[in-house]
This record gives C-alpha cells, sequence and structure tokens, in this order.
C-alpha cells in the first residue's frame, strides 16, 4: 500500500479543515488542480483560468474541500460531476460571461 497518496489527503484535509487564509488558500490551489482537466475536457477551447476562477469562487467549502481531496488522490471521477454542477449554476455561468467570453474573444 502506497503511502503517499495518504499522506496527501491527511495533508490536504488537515488544511482545509483550518479555517485560515493560508489553509483556504492552498484547498483553493489543489482544487484548481481538479478542476482544470474536468473544464479542458468537458469545455474544449474555454479560457482555463479564468473558468477554473469562476468555479473555484463559486464553490461552496465543501466543495472546494472534494475538489482538494480529488487533487490529492488523484481521483477525479466524482470530482468531475462536482466540477459540472457548480459550472451550471447561474453565478458561475455570469462570472464565465464576465471574465472568460472576453479572453475567449481576445484570442480569435
Amino acid at each position: 500500500m502506497r503511502l503517499e497518496p495518504l499522506i496527501a489527503l491527511a495533508s490536504v484535509a488537515t488544511l482545509a479543515a483550518c479555517n485560515t487564509p493560508i489553509g483556504t488558500e492552498l484547498s483553493r490551489e489543489a482544487a484548481r488542480a481538479t478542476v482544470r482537466p474536468v473544464l479542458a475536457e468537458r469545455f474544449p477551447g474555454i479560457p482555463l483560468e479564468p473558468a477554473t476562477d469562476c468555479v473555484i469562487d463559486n464553490a461552496s467549502g465543501s466543495e472546494i474541500v472534494t475538489l482538494a481531496t480529488a487533487a490529492a488522490t488523484q481521483n477525479t471521477g466524482p470530482a468531475t460531476d462536482v466540477v459540472l454542477d457548480i459550472a451550471q449554476r447561474p453565478e458561475t455561468i455570469q462570472c464565465l460571461a464576465t471574465n472568460g467570453l472576453p479572453v475567449l474573444l481576445n484570442t480569435l
């Protein structure tokens, strides 16, 4: 049994439980590692950084923990549904229209 995934999971869970700026930011960064590939696969051509920001900014605390844990364990299957759920929220769609669309139009 490999201990690295368990150590990474424990670290993410510990940091996520800390309601500190560092713990929150580390959890959000770990969650980004899960969100980016899902967005790239499901929405080809979407500007990944603004879209990732929109998803992360509209995720609940528990969703951030789920996404960060998926990154730590490299088990992104269940996290895909979480990302897609967040991406369909009106607030996320508004964010994408405001932040992602201008980036996409500037690359054309």
